[in-house]
């Protein structure tokens, strides 16, 4: 039986070992330690992208050196998830297929998902878990964005915007490099809220992308805060966390639908809600899941 004295060292020693994860987060933050880093191919597509008259042949080339990439891709615009009646045979054909902008969203969600090393099962266990959350993240904001066709929000900045918005979830995982180390479900959890979004913010301007991106990560998951006009990215990822949540079970204290401040924005017959969540998505839940299996 336990006694007092040994329930009083047991939580000791888990604040003790909490402290020491803050420790290692704070390490990052101060910059002691590097943050994540988006692979050099990244930021050249990224910049080739932003040339007006950058070819196809010119992008193959550039996507041809980075093998692995090159094979993603192929084996993306060949998936039943694009159901193309003629299945691409080289790069070329997947640029033809999908579309510049398209082939840099896959290449970015490529080089998210490569950017961290799995140390130990432990770290495999997690980052498995967190990439999976991420991924039906991003196909119910991705869903409803096909669905609801937001005037002031592109349809082609929305799996970016979701992808983005979970970074600092990722960077935190990163922290821990050292199997004994790595924290387990309970306190990565309370780390991720505790320094997520800082750590994200910190990484995307390190990053260097778009404005837009990083003020989605500042106002993720703040259900009731400002937002005037119309609805905007982050209402759209918010709505897609808030789903993602409901659809995961996840132990998290969700406010009615009703009061968030992105479902307010919304009108007849798109807000229209069963289950606790807008009708269109909760009645399309194994579409979604299958979207969200082929980016896991």
């Amino acid at each position: 039986m336990t006694n007092v004295c040994d329930m009083d060292s047991s939580v000791t020693s888990v604040q003790s070992d909490y402290s020491l994860y803050r420790d290692v987060i704070r390490d990052l933050l101060s910059g002691k330690e590097q943050l994540p880093s988006l692979p050099s191919i990244t930021f050249e597509i990224r910049n080739a992208m932003e040339q007006q008259d950058l070819s196809m042949s010119e992008l193959g080339r550039l996507l041809a050196k980075d093998a692995e990439l090159s094979a993603v891709l192929l084996k993306y615009a060949s998936s039943p998830l694009v159901g193309s009646q003629n299945p691409p045979n080289n790069l070329l054909d997947v640029i033809r297929l999908l579309g510049m902008n398209q082939v840099e969203r896959i290449t970015m969600v490529h080089s998210i998902k490569s950017l961290f090393s799995v140390h130990s099962v432990k770290h495999k266990r997690l980052y498995l878990e967190a990439w999976r959350r991420l991924a039906l993240k991003a196909s119910v904001s991705t869903y409803i964005a096909k669905h609801m066709h937001f005037k002031n929000v592109l349809p082609d900045n929305v799996l970016m915007a979701a992808l983005l918005s979970e970074v600092g979830t990722l960077a935190v995982l990163s922290a821990f490099k050292d199997a004994e180390q790595t924290p387990d479900v309970p306190a990565y959890v309370a780390l991720c809220r505790e320094y997520a979004k800082s750590l994200g913010v910190i990484t995307l301007k390190q990053w260097q992308v778009d404005e837009q991106y990083i003020k989605v990560v500042q106002g993720i998951g703040n259900w009731s805060g400002e937002s005037p006009g119309a609805p905007n990215l982050g209402d759209l990822i918010n709505l897609g966390l808030y789903h993602s949540l409901k659809l995961s079970n996840a132990k998290t204290d969700l406010p009615p639908i009703q009061e968030l401040t992105a479902y307010q924005k919304l009108e007849a017959p798109e807000n229209s809600v069963v289950a606790g969540g807008l009708t269109f998505v909760m009645s399309n839940v194994q579409e979604i899941k299958i979207v969200a299996k082929s980016l896991f």
